[in-house]
């Protein structure tokens, strides 16, 4: 278990502005601002509850990686998507970048833990890059079938799709996040793959 240092007090500042974004949006009825930031905030509590009750390492920068992507995307919500062009951008690369690192640790843990696979770094490059861009094409998927069930129920979107260009872009920036992992990421991960593996092989029949 690692000490709580900075990176732990400015996780809890994010959870707080989180909270304040869902004041905002409770305050002014905004259905999207209200669940987006209730979804944040749930999120910000996994890496403390991988620590706890399954006592999985986690280095304390990915609590505030992971914090800081839902923060900036329930900001967003406020209104910076509509009116800052590049805050789409930030929020789907850091957004991304979380999901690139879940897919890495998953198939390092796999590969750590199986006698019969062995996936050369190589592999692993594409994988990070296929697993981020799937996760990609999924999401855009949910945000345009969320706004033609808003528009058939006639309520508010709760996610904003802006169209076919905008996917294509925010695909841009996903593959930026997932390059970032994999160039980058392997040594703030590695004490989790580790800690994941000892799980499993505690768990070995």
């Amino acid at each position: 278990m690692y000490p709580r240092g900075i990176e732990y007090r400015a996780s809890q500042v994010m959870q707080g502005a989180i909270c304040l974004v869902f004041l905002a949006g409770a305050y002014t009825r905004n259905l999207s601002v209200v669940v987006n930031s209730l979804l944040a905030i749930g999120v910000t509590f996994l890496p403390a509850i991988l620590q706890r009750d399954w006592e999985i390492r986690l280095n304390p920068l990915l609590g505030l990686w992971l914090t800081a992507a839902v923060l900036l995307h329930a900001i967003g919500m406020l209104g910076p998507y509509n009116y800052i062009n590049w805050w789409d951008h930030v929020t789907h690369t850091l957004s991304a970048s979380v999901v690139a690192a879940v897919g890495y640790v998953s198939a390092r843990v796999f590969d750590e833990y199986s006698d019969a696979v062995h996936f050369p770094p190589r592999f692993l490059f594409v994988f990070i890059l296929l697993f981020t861009l799937a996760a990609g094409v999924f999401w855009e998927v949910l945000e345009f079938s969320a706004r033609l069930a808003a528009e058939a129920l006639g309520v508010e979107e709760v996610l904003v799709q802006y169209g076919l260009g905008d996917t294509i872009v925010d695909l841009v920036f996903d593959t930026v996040g997932a390059m970032l992992v994999a160039l980058f990421g392997t040594p703030t991960l590695s004490e989790t793959i580790e800690s994941l593996t000892e799980r499993l092989e505690q768990a070995r029949p």
